[in-house]
């Protein structure tokens, strides 16, 4: 899977290019984990978003748009999501060899990435939070993301030592191959936050069928 034209990796604020996100949708997910070993404690899978697997506009999101003002471009260094006991260093994720969204490594389970092709959390536009749910070993970072409900927080730090704090307004499972990708990647038009693992129904021959998509804003700064 490729974009058209690969993202600009950028250490300061400028506009980033639109990367083609339905080519995203499909390249950047479908390289998560999608195997289910070592999972003998874990026999039901991850947790799944409850209620139907539909999509959610931005304007279901929080009625109060006064948030803090949007931050400076910086890379994200770790993301926290207390409800579900998740601290885990994160790393930019760019394009491979082929020009796909790179996954972040699968053989270490508690690391998760942020697209930098993409806005850096906290600054104007939707970034892009990516982890597995699983790999060989068990588990992985973003296990229990599908357990997340409305009014939750993810906390992400920068490397400018600020922290951007996101609350959930949405969690939905989409099919991969009925992904909504401007609903899941657009621009609202201030600082949100998508965190994405796989998720949906398995098959060992197919692996996860859809991706857990969690919908946050930027409601305070840290």
């Amino acid at each position: 899977m490729s974009l058209t034209g690969p993202p600009e990796e950028r250490d300061a604020p400028a506009a980033p290019r639109r990367p083609n996100w339905g080519v995203l949708a499909l390249v950047g997910l479908t390289g998560f984990a999608m195997v289910r070993y070592g999972l003998s404690d874990q026999a039901d899978g991850p947790p799944q978003p409850g209620g139907a697997a539909t999509s959610l506009s931005p304007a279901a999101g929080p009625r109060d748009a006064s948030g803090p003002p949007p931050l400076p471009r910086s890379a994200a260094a770790r993301v926290t999501i207390p409800a579900i006991k998740v601290s885990a260093p994160m790393v930019p994720l760019g394009l491979d060899k082929d020009g796909w969204v790179a996954a972040p490594p699968a053989e270490d389970p508690d690391l998760a990435g942020w697209y930098r092709g993409g806005p850096a959390p906290g600054e104007n536009g939707t970034a892009i939070v990516v982890g597995h749910v699983d790999n060989f070993s068990g588990p992985a970072v973003f296990y229990g993301l599908g357990a997340l409900k409305k009014g939750h927080t993810v906390r992400v730090t920068r490397k400018d030592g600020r922290t951007a704090i996101f609350e959930v307004y949405g969690v939905r499972v989409f099919a991969k191959d009925s992904f909504p990708t401007e609903e899941v990647y657009g621009s609202t038009g201030r600082p949100e936050l998508r965190v994405l693992t796989c998720g949906g129904g398995y098959s060992a021959n197919a692996g996860y069928a859809g991706n857990v998509v969690v919908f946050a804003r930027m409601t305070a700064v840290a």
